[in-house]
């Protein structure tokens, strides 16, 4: 076959005001790994989404796989035959073994009473993951496997039942949850789907992965494709070059703090996870951003700020204006610094309570009564002032009585926003702030935030977003193999900088 194993044309995905995809171009060749890579924002996701059926295409995209035409946003056995998705949320239930997990998407074997066939199922599913070697027991929970031995599985999921390996692999991050150890193991699996004759489409946001493991490399920036390029063309730089493009205007640059006022946190030699002794002060009054790749570490940071990480952690913090003592970091959570999550429906919100009960839920004590009755009017006007003072709109005429479920994703993250202002805390921890939510309301979080600064506030945004820490920081920290590798201040935040910095090229 001498065609493509994948072509997509003019596919544009427009979600309401925001252009995410247009007129992208993408082809993809039998027994090849061609990388996707772009910065968040980029329209990789939406991409994946619409090749999987999650979204629908804008009209007038075209499809094909092996040459015949298929509908974009359609899910269909027959497409599924030849199409096959490892997402990076692997989608494993892992109290389950391998072997239920890969029946639960292609059915148990049985008898003709309708009794399971153990061990054909046992049989079937050894076959499907011994090929990898990492001696994988098909029969404990998957709970139980490393990392790369649960994206074997994913993997294994994904090819069975791919008769003459026609058809294409799409691997979304697979590398995000690894350690760095079982990478080299899992290309190893990757070059092997590859040399079956199979077409492997590798999205990352990391570039040395690209070099390490693809021929070809397409860029897509701000919804468009930028290039498409063999990877031995290409240098780490060029191909950073092709990511951050030119400078884009946000529109919105921050001013730096006011005065040469003192810390107001201290953070010092933070270890946990892929974390390795990170350390920074934060100034009365500044916006600080921390930003990395995916694994990186630069997420974690935040949740061990404020004592919400689940891991082990180690290190010190202080609040100088609080005290002179430093607290270790395994109780930092006695120190009350409130967390805006990455997760807002996971972690953010609960969403069988009102939105004046998930703004008010920290501040219960404060409102109690001495006989211990919470004063419900107490608790309305508080709700209902933050409500106007962060901008929440919902419908009907009592808003703080409104589930919190019925607001949109930018408002959601207001009321979470409001909870944490509520608190009034010294320093106020963002992390992805403006994740899924709209242009109009990602200006007004800007404003809400510059606005807490601007009173005396500390403020973090931890952020993967770079439109993010170019409008919002005034000093950037970039997490590299869980270490402070660069530090950016002022004007020389720019996208080039902040790419080539999470990169590893400057």
């Amino acid at each position: 076959m001498t065609g493509p194993a994948l072509r997509v044309a003019a596919l544009s995905k427009r979600f309401g005001g925001t252009q995410a995809l247009k007129d992208v171009d993408l082809e993809v060749a039998p027994g090849e790994i061609h990388a996707l890579i772009g910065p968040n924002g980029s329209g990789k996701s939406t991409l994946i989404k619409i090749l999987a059926g999650y979204h629908h295409a804008e009209p007038g995209a075209v499809a094909e796989l092996d040459g015949e035409p298929f509908d974009l946003g359609q899910v269909t056995a027959s497409r599924h035959d030849r199409l096959r998705f490892v997402h990076q949320e692997l989608g494993l239930v892992g109290e389950l073994s391998a072997i239920d997990n890969l029946a639960l998407s292609r059915g148990f074997a049985r008898t003709a009473f309708g009794n399971i066939r153990w061990p054909e199922m046992e049989r079937r599913t050894s076959a499907l993951v011994e090929r990898f070697g990492l001696g994988i027991d098909v029969r404990r929970p998957l709970a139980t496997a490393t990392p790369v031995q649960r994206t074997v599985v994913a993997i294994a999921a994904a090819l069975q039942g791919w008769e003459g390996r026609r058809g294409v692999l799409v691997l979304d991050e697979p590398t995000a949850v690894l350690p760095p150890g079982e990478v080299a193991r899992l290309f190893g699996i990757v070059r092997e789907i590859r040399d079956t004759g199979a077409a492997v489409l590798y999205v990352s946001h990391r570039m040395d992965e690209i070099f390490a493991l693809a021929d070809r490399v397409t860029v897509i920036r701000g919804g468009r494709r930028i290039a498409t390029c063999p990877v031995a063309e290409l240098t780490p730089r060029s191909l950073a070059e092709l990511m951050a493009g030119e400078e884009r205007e946000t529109g919105h640059r921050p001013t730096p703090p006011r005065g040469p006022d003192g810390p107001v946190l201290e953070v010092r030699d933070l270890w946990t996870g892929p974390l390795r002794g990170v350390g920074f002060d934060l100034a009365r009054g500044e916006r600080l951003g921390i930003t990395g790749l995916a694994g990186s570490g630069h997420e974690i940071v935040p949740y061990a700020v404020c004592g919400a990480h689940k891991g082990r952690v180690s290190g010190r913090l202080r609040l100088p204006e609080r005290s002179e003592r430093w607290t270790e970091a395994r109780d930092a959570d006695g120190l009350g610094l409130p967390l805006v999550p990455a997760d807002r429906a996971g972690e953010g919100v609960i969403g069988d309570f009102s939105v004046g009960e998930n703004l008010t839920l920290p501040l219960l004590d404060r409102l109690r009564a001495r006989s211990g009755r919470l004063r419900g009017r107490r608790e309305s006007a508080l709700a209902e002032d933050w409500i106007r003072r962060v901008g929440v709109r919902t419908a009907g005429r009592h808003p703080a009585g409104a589930r919190i479920t019925t607001l949109s994703g930018g408002n959601q993250q207001k009321v979470v926003m409001a909870r944490c202002l509520a608190q009034r805390p010294p320093v106020l921890t963002l992390c992805e702030p403006t994740a899924g939510v709209d242009i109009a309301t990602r200006l007004q979080l800007y404003d809400l935030i510059e606005r807490q600064a601007d009173e005396g506030m500390g403020v973090i945004v931890s952020s993967s977003d770079t439109q993010d820490l170019l409008a919002l920081c005034t000093r950037v920290l970039v997490v590299r193999d869980g270490r402070i590798a660069r530090e950016i201040s002022g004007r020389d935040i720019t996208e080039s900088a902040l790419v080539h910095a999470m990169e590893g090229t400057e």
